[in-house]
C-alpha cells in the first residue's frame, strides 16, 4: 500500500514537533503501544499492521507541498517548514510478529528514536496497528467457529474506505479466512480470490436457468450459483437439471450459494435436492450478515455448509469496534516516565514480555517486565528497525497467517470460547515486580 504521507497525523503532533525544536529536545524517547484491558467480548487479541507501520516509517517524509501547504496555515514558523524538509525516521522498532497473540498490558510496539521522530508517528501507528488488530482478532474468532470449514471476505461494500477494505482483507487472511471477494487485496496481497455472482445478474435474465447456464458456460471453472432470487429450493432443482444438462460437456457446477432466509434450513432442504439428483459433490456456501456467532450456531445445528462469506460484521469488528489503546511515552533521556492520570496509569520504562508454557507447548500466561530484567519464557517484541534501517526482510503474509494459527492453536480451550468473558476471567498479562517498584518508587519521588 502506498504510504499515506507526512500530513496524515494529528495537528497536535506537529505543534508539538515545533516546540520540542525551539527548546532544544532531541533526547531519545521511548514510546510503547498497548491496550488497557481487552473488550468483554474478546478473550485474546492477534497483532496486525506491522508490515504497513515500517511501510510508512520507512518512506516517511515532508514533501514540497506538503510544506507548501503548511506554510499556507499560518500556524508555523518558516525555519522550522525548513528543517522538516530533512525529516526522516532514524530511530529503533521492537515489535510482537505480526499473528502473535497478545493481551492487555502487553506492548505491542516498542518506538526508541528522537522525541520529535517518536512523536510524529503516533498517529499513523495507531492508526494501522489498531485497525488490522480488530479486524484480526474479530476474523480469527470466525476461523475458530468455522472448524476448518473456509472463510472468504466479503466485506469490501461495507468497509470504511477503500484502505479499510484492503487492510481487512489481508487481516482477516492473517487470521485464518481463505482468501477474499476484493480483487486489488488479490494483487497487492497474494491473497486468493473468490467470488460467485450477484442476485442483480440472476434478475437481469428472463429466468433464472438462463442466468445460471449463461454463468456456468462464462465461468466454466468455478461456477458458483446463487440461488435464493426467487425461490431458493426451487433455484436448488434448477441447478441440479441444469447440471445433468451440461455434464455431458465437461462444464460442472461447482457450487451453489444461499444469501437470505434460514440458513441452516435452507441448507439441509438444499443438500437433499442436490444429493437425491444425483450430485453430492456440489458444494453448498452460505454468507449475509454472518459472524461467528451465526457460524457457531450454524454448525450446532447441522447444517450441511461448507464454507461461508463473512463480511460486514468482521470488517467492522461489529461487536467491539475499538480497542481502549494508546501510545505512550516511557521513558526520555535515559530516565523512565509514568503517566498517572486516573484510570489511564502506564508502566514505565523499556518493557518485554515473556510467554510461558507448560512441557505440551500449552500457554500458561504472560508476564511484562522491564527489558533489563529477563525473565524464563520466549520474549515477545522482536527487534525490527534500528537506526532507522530495517535488520531483515520483513515475514510474508504466510508466515504470519502461520503462527497465528499456531498461537491459537496452542491456547487453552477457555480462551478460544466465544462467550463473553464473565467476571474474573478477562485476562490480562502479569506485571512483574522489578515493574512494580519502579513505577512506585517513580510515585514515591513525584
Amino acid at each position: 500500500m502506498t504510504p499515506a504521507g507526512a500530513l496524515l497525523t494529528d495537528l497536535y503532533e506537529l505543534t508539538m514537533l515545533e516546540a520540542y525544536r525551539a527548546e532544544r529536545m532531541r533526547g531519545t524517547a521511548v514510546f510503547e503501544m498497548f491496550v488497557r484491558a481487552l473488550p468483554p467480548q474478546r478473550r485474546f487479541l492477534v497483532a496486525a499492521g506491522l508490515a504497513q507501520v515500517v511501510d510508512e516509517l520507512l518512506a516517511l517524509r515532508f514533501t514540497a507541498g506538503d510544506l507548501a501547504w503548511l506554510a499556507s496555515t499560518g500556524r508555523f514558523r518558516p525555519d522550522f517548514l525548513e528543517w522538516l524538509q530533512g525529516f526522516r525516521f532514524t530511530g529503533d522498532v521492537d515489535a510482537l510478529p505480526e499473528g502473535t497473540v497478545f493481551f492487555a498490558d502487553e506492548p505491542l510496539l516498542r518506538v526508541s528514536a528522537p522525541i520529535h521522530e517518536a512523536q510524529l508517528v503516533e498517529s499513523r501507528v495507531l492508526n494501522l496497528l489498531h485497525y488490522e488488530t480488530i479486524v484480526a482478532s474479530k476474523a480469527a474468532r470466525s476461523v475458530l467457529a468455522a472448524c476448518g470449514k473456509p472463510l472468504i471476505d466479503f466485506g469490501m461494500r461495507r468497509a470504511h474506505g477503500a484502505e479499510a477494505a484492503l487492510l481487512s482483507a489481508r487481516a482477516s487472511y492473517l487470521a485464518g479466512f481463505a482468501g477474499t471477494a476484493t480483487v486489488e487485496a488479490g494483487r497487492r496481497y497474494g491473497i486468493p480470490v473468490y467470488g460467485t455472482m450477484a442476485h442483480s445478474y440472476v434478475q437481469a435474465h428472463a429466468t433464472e436457468t438462463e442466468a445460471f447456464e449463461a454463468f456456468a458456460r462464462a465461468q466454466p471453472r468455478n461456477a458458483v450459483l446463487l440461488i435464493d432470487t426467487y425461490d431458493t429450493e426451487r433455484g436448488a432443482r434448477r441447478v441440479v437439471e441444469l447440471a445433468r444438462r451440461l455434464a455431458p460437456e465437461g462444464l460442472p457446477i461447482r457450487g451453489v450459494r444461499i444469501d437470505s432466509g434460514d440458513l441452516a434450513e435452507h441448507a439441509r432442504r438444499v443438500r437433499a435436492i442436490l444429493d437425491d439428483g444425483g450430485f453430492p459433490a456440489i458444494t453448498i456456501f452460505a454468507s449475509g450478515n454472518l459472524d461467528e456467532h451465526r457460524i457457531a450456531d450454524l454448525a450446532a445445528a447441522g447444517a450441511p455448509i461448507d464454507g461461508y462469506g463473512v463480511g460486514t460484521r468482521m470488517n467492522t469488528s461489529a461487536d467491539a469496534p475499538y480497542l481502549d489503546c494508546a501510545y505512550k511515552l516511557q521513558e526520555y533521556d535515559g530516565l523512565p516516565r509514568r503517566k498517572r492520570s486516573e484510570g489511564k496509569a502506564t508502566w514505565p520504562g523499556r518493557k518485554q514480555v515473556y510467554r510461558q508454557r507448560d512441557a505440551s507447548g500449552a500457554w500458561t500466561g504472560d508476564v511484562v517486565t522491564l527489558a533489563s530484567q529477563p525473565l524464563d519464557g520466549q520474549p515477545l517484541l522482536a527487534p525490527v528497525l534500528r537506526n532507522g534501517r530495517l535488520l531483515r526482510a520483513m515475514p510474508t503474509l504466510q508466515d504470519s497467517r502461520e503462527r497465528a494459527s499456531r498461537e491459537i492453536a496452542a491456547l487453552p480451550p477457555a480462551l478460544r470460547r466465544l462467550e463473553p468473558a464473565g467476571p474474573g476471567e478477562a485476562v490480562a498479562a502479569r506485571i512483574a515486580e522489578p515493574l512494580r517498584a519502579l513505577a512506585a518508587e517513580l510515585d514515591a519521588s513525584a
